[in-house]
């Protein structure tokens, strides 16, 4: 044995190790061992990493289990917070009416993955795949994740036969009930805007301006109403990008299908809608309206302003003086509105118009908050990815409908371009005139045949415009075939889905934000909540979870209390079929 060297024996416990680890192991009973599956009708499942977390099959078809440590967790806090809103009850109910061919466990599975799936941080459905861990079947209580094919899938099913669209005002519905059971003497306040979403694709769809940009693009304007508070209450995709004045009125008669005839509603909106028509129109339907009055308009000295309001408190307080001047006269027999002509501290004068009875501070603020719809814009887009294509499916236009002329458009662009050649040529020579340059010089010449071209230009166009007209049928224009829209169903699934996660979060951070040091940060903690894991400890009638998100140490007494305050909801996952409450706790100390 001395003469064997160490290295030959560390081959050899190599080998025997390899060996060992080769060999089957022993199974507990006789025959081989079965896996057992449950498959739910209609989805592709994404394969889950196999993990002794995960448990053997039988504990994957009971999928609750104790003492599991159970990745994005706090996702089941969204999940929760959906159900009470309604939403699976609503999609439940479309999934089973009219034949569809989604049954209701694969759409509940659908649902709950589209949902995590936005808490984490993903924007669109391709990010279902990060729910793929060990731990997914007790994330979303079935066998597997389903693909994001099959989430598409789901979704056109269900958006099909009007049932996007049910699915919307549905939920509408559900929101402004809650609303009114919070109801005070004031109206109900609806902000209006339109958002477009813009399209970087190869299709050739209709272009309209984007503020943002400071010019058209490809796009889709989105038309959003939002409560007093910021929130996102339901939208109207406008593939025409027609104007905020030609939409007032449906969108004041689906507010009414909901809220009754009897109910008081004031709409604030921008410049856009301040025209006389549609005021005018707003207040002999009865709806209240505010907004802010287009330039000109006659400016007041800075005495006249006698009266004062001040907004926020402290370092943060603005002081702002108005004055309630003489009414608005909207001409043409239309009668007149309310004018309150506002002064701020860097000496600008605004105007806001209003057709309503409540005192003219609580307009100005209402104007001020409708900031928040602006910055709800922002949020949703970043947050939420509510500008996101979500289907590139398309539909042909129809040849009938009636779009601006693209001939019409190339004459004018041409036309402003032969003004700006013969603008410049002409310049070039004034200049020539002031420094005393002869004019033999050959520049003169160079000048007087650009200024001539152009001049023949803007004849021959000026004389073509008038058998060009603006508009024109689709089919009429060199956009037959060509232009097309796209199908906005299942966006519209999607959207809903979003309005309502967005309107749970800013429940979760109105609570998370009263034990926070530094409450405006509230948003940004709650998204790390909704990605933490958790310890999982079942019990009979409840359901512990037991969260580790990441946070700072300020922040670690926050969420304790949050999570006490969540717990007292007594919320419950809907694939649970106990109905056990859901008790949050943190493990952070």
């Amino acid at each position: 044995m001395r003469n064997i060297s160490l290295s030959t024996i560390q081959r050899a416990h190599r080998a025997w190790r390899a060996a060992r680890d080769a060999k089957p192991e022993a199974s507990a009973g006789p025959g081989p061992a079965v896996t057992r599956t449950m498959t739910l009708p209609g989805i592709e499942m994404l394969p889950t990493p196999a993990s002794s977390d995960v448990g053997d099959d039988d504990r994957v078809l009971d999928p609750f289990a104790s003492n599991r440590l159970v990745q994005h967790a706090g996702a089941w806090l969204m999940m929760a917070m959906l159900a009470r809103f309604g939403v699976y009850d609503v999609v439940r109910d479309i999934a089973v009416t009219r034949e569809r061919a989604v049954d209701e466990d694969s759409a509940r599975v659908s649902l709950d993955a589209t949902i995590a799936t936005f808490a984490i941080g993903e924007p669109t459905l391709e990010g279902v795949r990060r729910l793929a861990t060990p731990t997914a079947s007790l994330l979303l209580q079935t066998p597997s994740v389903p693909s994001p094919d099959t989430l598409r899938s789901v979704m056109d099913q269900l958006a099909r036969d009007l049932g996007a669209i049910g699915f919307h005002f549905r939920m509408l519905r559900r929101y402004l009930d809650d609303d009114r059971q919070q109801a005070t003497s004031e109206p109900g306040v609806f902000y209006i805007d339109n958002h477009l979403r813009p399209y970087t694709g190869k299709r050739v769809i209709r272009k309209g301006w984007r503020m943002q940009d400071r010019r058209v693009r490809p796009g889709v304007s989105d038309y959003y109403v939002h409560d007093s508070d910021g929130r996102p209450l339901f939208r109207i995709d406008v593939p025409s990008h027609d104007s905020l004045p030609m939409w007032m009125m449906p969108i004041v008669n689906q507010l009414r299908t909901v809220v009754g005839d009897d109910d008081r509603i004031l709409l604030a909106f921008d410049r856009g809608g301040a025209h006389p028509e549609p005021m005018a129109m707003l207040r002999e339907a009865g709806c209240e309206f505010v907004t802010y009055e287009r330039a000109p308009y006659p400016k007041l000295a800075a005495s006249k302003f006698t009266s004062e309001v001040t907004f926020g408190e402290g370092k943060d307080a603005e002081p702002l003086r108005f004055v309630e001047s003489a009414r608005h006269n909207l001409k043409r027999g239309r009668g007149r509105v309310r004018r309150i002509s506002v002064f701020d501290p860097d000496g600008r004068q605004l105007n806001i118009l209003a057709s309503s009875t409540l005192p003219a501070e609580r307009l100005i603020a209402l104007m001020r908050g409708r900031w928040g719809q602006e910055n709800a814009f922002k949020h949703g887009n970043e947050r939420w990815g509510i500008n996101h294509l979500d289907a590139r499916k398309v539909l042909p236009v129809d040849p009938d409908d009636i779009v601006p002329n693209p001939a019409r458009r190339r004459l004018d662009v041409a036309r402003r371009a032969a003004g700006a050649r013969e603008g410049d040529a002409r310049n070039k020579i004034a200049r020539l005139e002031r420094k005393g340059v002869e004019h033999d010089d050959p520049r003169y010449a160079t000048f007087l045949e650009r200024i001539e071209n152009a001049l023949s230009d803007e004849e021959e166009i000026d004389a073509l415009r008038p058998s060009v007209p603006k508009y024109a049928r689709v089919g009429d224009t060199d956009l037959a075939g060509k232009l097309v829209k796209h199908d906005g169903r299942r966006k519209l699934m999607l959207d809903t889905i979003r309005i309502a996660c967005a309107n749970a979060e800013s429940d979760l951070a109105q609570m998370l934000a009263r034990t926070m040091k530094r409450p405006r940060e509230a948003k940004k903690l709650l998204s790390n909540i909704f990605r933490a894991p958790a310890k999982v400890r079942v019990g009979t009638s409840s359901i512990s979870v037991d969260l580790a998100p990441a946070a700072t140490a300020t922040e670690v007494e926050s969420i304790a209390l949050f999570l006490a305050e969540v717990s007292r909801l007594r919320l419950r996952l809907p694939g649970d079929p106990r109905r056990r409450t859901l008790r949050f706790r943190s493990q952070l100390r």
